[in-house]
């Protein structure tokens, strides 16, 4: 039989990066770690977000300095590249490592 988890082991949750652990904004960075850069259509269509609010989120990543937004012209057409930055890589590899911790302390 697993034991139960302790409070404190789960105290860690108290201390999560809000910013990552929003599913929406989770799920543009794991995108982004796997990618070098990737454009703004490319991350929406993965996600299924409207652009509204993937634009949204993309701003609050760049807000806290998780990843750089750049809006470039190729043949006249209008590009926005984005790119997960150490700041974000770091983070994400915190939030990731966090939330394992706390999962094998979850019981079966």
């Amino acid at each position: 039989m697993t034991p139960e988890p302790r409070s404190e082991d789960l105290q860690v949750l108290a201390g999560i990066d809000r910013t990552i652990h929003e599913p929406a904004r989770l799920t543009i960075l794991a995108y982004l770690t796997a990618v070098e850069s990737a454009d703004f259509l490319f991350i929406q269509r993965q996600t299924g977000l409207t652009g509204g609010n993937l634009s949204s989120h993309l701003t609050r990543l760049e807000t806290d300095g998780y990843v750089t937004i750049k809006k470039e012209f190729v043949d006249r057409i209008p590009r926005t590249l984005l790119h997960i930055t150490r700041k974000g890589l770091d983070a994400f590899r915190t939030y990731k490592r966090t939330m394992m911790q706390v999962l094998k302390q979850l019981p079966k």
